[in-house]
């Protein structure tokens, strides 16, 4: 779980996707014609109104929806298509533990079904929770941990099954404040560490820009690329790197971009009504 010049970290091609879908009576465009690029060991972050289509863009990249129109695409380091999509796992914003079983077990739960031996479950489960902090949790369970540990118990979840792609879909937004500033430092430095190609959902701009290296801001629904930023920040970035200038230009940027879009989803909430 830490980078390897045998893992494959693939870059991820969003090239013309729209998703067409019945409602009501009525046909919904709920994403139209996204071109994306999320670069190989790199964080993109998607931001946007609420319903703006930011988690089905995640499901179409994951696979576990079929967009309507358009293609992903998986590039290798050569340059060329995949022949076969790259290994992912997803944490989500619950946590979705099985409460009879220790955090040791949680955590391995993937690599029993995928018939791991259990010596080996072990040293890696203990391996993705040591990436977490949270060595000396092992035998707890979920009811004994906080909102925050229990997070990260998903997150080395994900981890232990070593993905070259970590999809992440708004993995604190369930969480205080406090708790959600220092999981975003560990998390930014985690992701730092492995190298991974890391595509997140937030509603947050402080998350994103603590956190990625390009984002991209999403209109109103039909969700639509409104704008893509760079991010050019030190990194592994913490809290401290809002005292940096060109964080408030970037806060200022995206917080203008996406200020007209959530206007524009209010009002025609207000007119739907």
């Amino acid at each position: 779980m830490t980078p390897n010049e045998d893992v494959v970290h693939p870059e991820i091609r969003l090239e013309g996707v729209s998703l067409v879908y019945e409602a009501g009576g009525s046909t919904v465009l709920a994403l139209d014609n996204l071109h994306c690029r999320f670069a190989a060991g790199r964080v993109t972050a998607i931001i946007g109104p609420s319903g703006c289509g930011k988690s089905t863009m995640l499901q179409i990249t994951r696979g576990f929806m079929q967009a309507s129109r358009g293609t992903v695409s998986f590039i290798g380091p050569d340059g060329q298509p995949m022949a076969r999509p790259p290994r992912m796992a997803t944490v989500w914003q619950s946590f979705n533990l099985f409460p009879w079983r220790t955090v040791e077990d949680n955590v391995a739960f993937g690599l029993e079904m995928a018939g791991v031996p259990p010596t080996e479950r072990q040293a890696r489960a203990r391996e993705a929770l040591r990436l977490v902090d949270l060595t000396g949790f092992e035998r707890k369970y979920p009811g004994q941990l906080s909102g925050g540990m229990r997070q990260r118990v998903g997150m080395a979840r994900a981890l232990v099954m070593d993905p070259d792609v970590l999809l992440l879909d708004e993995p604190f937004g369930a969480l205080d404040a406090q708790t959600r500033l220092v999981l975003q430092e560990q998390l930014a430095a985690m992701v730092e560490r492995t190298g991974k190609t890391v595509l997140l959902i937030t509603h947050s701009i402080e998350e994103a820009i603590l956190l990625a290296d390009t984002v991209y801001v999403l209109t109103a629904r039909p969700g639509r690329v409104a704008a893509e930023v760079q991010i050019d920040l030190p990194k592994p970035r913490s809290i401290a790197s809002t005292h940096d200038a060109r964080y408030a230009g970037y806060f200022e940027q995206i917080y203008g971009l996406l200020k007209s879009e959530v206007l524009r989803s209010m009002h025609g909430e207000v007119e739907a009504g």
